[in-house]
């Protein structure tokens, strides 16, 4: 997958991306939306994918409102490193894991365009330049942005299509 050059490529390929996800969702009867896949997946099934999804938008937007005040915010999420992002993954799954399906996406569709808003009020400059804000480190708000959207709506992807060639 290319790495949008531009903030009007973000807001394609982010918005591309999820759109394929929900008809590819979609393309599914209500059975299949809610059957599991086979074990060997922690998210076992599309509300888990799309929880995990969720939640991740909800940090994604957690980091920024607490970053552009100047503060530094708990990334990936307080207790947690980049090492233990499976630990934090598996809390996430164990949140979610009695949630409706038709609930989580409700709250993946509303994150979603949430995010998108960040994108939406910032300039090139602004989503591209590295170092640009404290918070985001040595990387530009943009990487933060596409590993919430397009790259991992890609994951979601092929993890249900994989899911679902095996299913319970």
């Amino acid at each position: 997958m290319a790495r949008p050059k531009t903030k009007e490529e973000l807001l394609s390929l982010s918005q591309e991306n999820y759109e394929k996800l929900i008809h590819l969702i979609d393309s599914y009867s209500l059975q299949e939306q809610l059957a599991d896949f086979l074990p060997g997946t922690m998210n076992r099934n599309i509300r888990d994918v799309l929880a995990h999804l969720h939640h991740w938008h909800l940090m994604m937007l957690d980091w920024y409102s607490v970053g552009m005040t100047g503060a530094k915010p708990h990334i990936p999420a307080e207790g947690y490193t980049w090492k233990t992002t499976p630990d934090l993954n598996k809390w996430i799954w164990e949140k979610y894991r009695h949630a409706d399906l038709n609930s989580i996406r409700e709250k993946l569709n509303d994150s979603h365009k949430k995010v998108r808003s960040i994108v939406e009020k910032h300039s090139n400059d602004e989503l591209f330049e590295k170092k640009r804000y404290k918070w985001t480190g040595t990387t530009s708000l943009l990487a933060y942005l596409v590993s919430a959207t397009s790259s991992h709506y890609d994951w979601a992807l092929k993890l249900i299509k994989k899911g679902k060639k095996k299913t319970v």
